[in-house]
């Protein structure tokens, strides 16, 4: 029988892993939120840090490491599946491969975004996991938004600063981009601890209940 807490732990990894991919795919488009240029990834990448909190605030660290590592799986797979959707021929009718080339062409500059992007994720993700669960063995069971927070906003300080320095170095000025980017996610993390404890009181308590069904 397919437990209730099994599902849920399902549905956060699906959306962890969604939210992980189609930030690849998003960043491709260089927003300006004002005067603060973003790829318009960050807002679906910034989901997958309260998104493990979750996880490992329910299950523990180890599930908590096993996302992080299926979600590296994904986007591995992923970028193997794009690169195999452009080397193989357009249909003569099919008039949009310049176009598709445009948005999701792996070219010499992307490979270099790819591989600062997946070495960024690694890093701050295990990062994260690590850090909660530092301040989770100096709460306990309290202070929910304390770990949350303290971990989430360093990780994405080293998610940030490693992505662009690693993208962008000798291309353009950094600091300006990492200063810029990083504020918009510290103003997300900020926001979505009430996700956080919404998350773990739903899961909780659908995990309380399939304990007491006959």
């Amino acid at each position: 029988m397919f437990k209730e807490k099994e599902f849920a732990f399902t549905i956060l990894c699906s959306v962890f892993i969604g939210s992980l991919v189609i930030s690849e795919v998003l960043a491709y488009k260089i927003a300006a939120l004002g005067s603060i240029i973003v790829p318009a990834g960050v807002f679906a990448y910034a989901i997958t840090f309260p998104l493990t909190d979750t996880i490992e605030e329910v299950w523990g660290k180890s599930y908590a490491k096993k996302v992080v590592l299926a979600g590296l799986v994904a986007l591995g797979v992923v970028l193997l599946l794009i690169w195999l959707a452009i080397i193989l021929p357009a249909a003569p009718f099919w008039k949009e491969q310049d176009s598709f080339l445009r948005i999701l062409g792996i070219k010499q500059g992307a490979i270099r975004i790819i591989i600062a992007s997946v070495i960024a994720y690694i890093v701050s993700q295990y990062h994260d996991v690590w850090a909660f669960n530092f301040w989770r063995k100096i709460t306990g069971k309290r202070h929910l938004w304390l770990r949350n927070n303290a971990s989430t906003l360093v990780s994405q300080a080293i998610d940030t600063t490693l992505f662009i320095s690693l993208a962008f170095y000798g291309v353009m000025p950094v600091l300006p981009l990492i200063l810029g980017q990083y504020f918009i996610k510290v103003c997300i993390a900020l926001l979505d601890t009430p996700l956080v404890y919404l998350l773990v009181h739903l899961v909780k308590r659908e995990k309380k209940a399939s304990r007491v069904e006959p």
